[in-house]
């Protein structure tokens, strides 16, 4: 025997179903397309290590970018010592970047830019 409300209330399932998926994927690949940040433990875990070492002055700027689930972009701007030689800064820089990719694998593009704080606000 036929029932054709059953038949109607698992129809009405079926499509919210499908509708809270594809509302759920489509804000997942929005996010992906134009760009989503990493998340708030990332940057501040990479503030915390920027923030130990003693070369550093100020932290200007860390931006980061997300290209795929586990591909992210960061960028960091920072005022290093007045006294450091060039070398110094390429030493502390390499070091950073080691230390920061060893704690986060998914960071695979990372950009450290030596630049004084007060050219950064300008």
């Amino acid at each position: 025997m036929a029932m054709p409300i059953l038949d109607s209330i698992a129809s009405i399932i079926i499509g919210v179903i499908l509708a809270v998926t594809a509302l759920f994927l489509a804000m997942e690949c929005k996010g992906l397309l134009i760009g989503e940040a990493a998340s708030l433990h990332v940057v501040r875990r990479v503030r915390n290590i920027l923030g130990e070492d003693t070369q550093i002055l100020h932290i200007n700027e860390v931006l980061t970018m997300h290209f795929g689930p586990q591909d992210i972009l960061l960028n960091i701007s920072v005022d290093f010592e007045e006294d450091l030689s060039a070398d110094q800064v390429e030493t502390a820089i390499s070091r950073l970047e080691k230390q920061i990719k060893t704690e986060f694998p998914d960071i695979r593009r990372l950009f450290i830019e030596a630049q004084s704080f007060k050219a950064h606000r300008a």
